[in-house]
């Protein structure tokens, strides 16, 4: 699958049931229909708010950042923005196919999750997210969990 930020082939990364293509030049993810909420049951966090479905309700966000296509469908995807404080842009593919983040916008999410500082105990989906996230150790020392 082509990346829809740099146009590089991705690569599958798998953790868990959680699967992810993630591009290795410019570090985005694609998430399919259903992992975004794999992951935050994963990491045993509310996840109502990040269901696609209520995702792709948003009203789209007015954005300088040039639309991408959506790596299944080839459609130009939406923007929306997630969480607060920063808000998190990402891009939805209108047909539900799924969502796009660029380098970073997944920790972004997840530290704004509901009850991420005390999810994932273990520690497991942290050192996932390191490995192919490239989390830094500031964002770890922030809480990150």
């Amino acid at each position: 699958m082509k990346c829809p930020a740099c146009k590089s082939l991705m690569i599958v990364v798998e953790h868990e049931r959680i699967e992810l293509d993630w591009c290795p030049k410019c570090a985005g993810v694609w998430f399919d229909r259903g992992e975004l909420e794999l992951l935050f049951d994963t990491m045993q966090v509310e996840k109502d708010a990040f269901a696609l479905n209520d995702l792709l309700s948003l009203p789209e966000t007015k954005s300088a950042e040039r639309k991408r296509r959506c790596p299944i469908c080839g459609k130009k995807m939406r923007k929306i923005t997630l969480g607060k404080a920063p808000e998190v842009l990402i891009d939805a593919c209108a047909r539900g196919d799924g969502l796009w983040f660029d380098k970073g916008e997944v920790l972004q999410l997840i530290a704004q999750a509901p009850s991420a500082a005390k999810a994932d105990p273990q520690g497991r989906v942290l050192t996932f997210l390191g490995e192919v996230f490239h989390v830094t150790d500031e964002a770890k020392k922030e809480g990150v969990s």
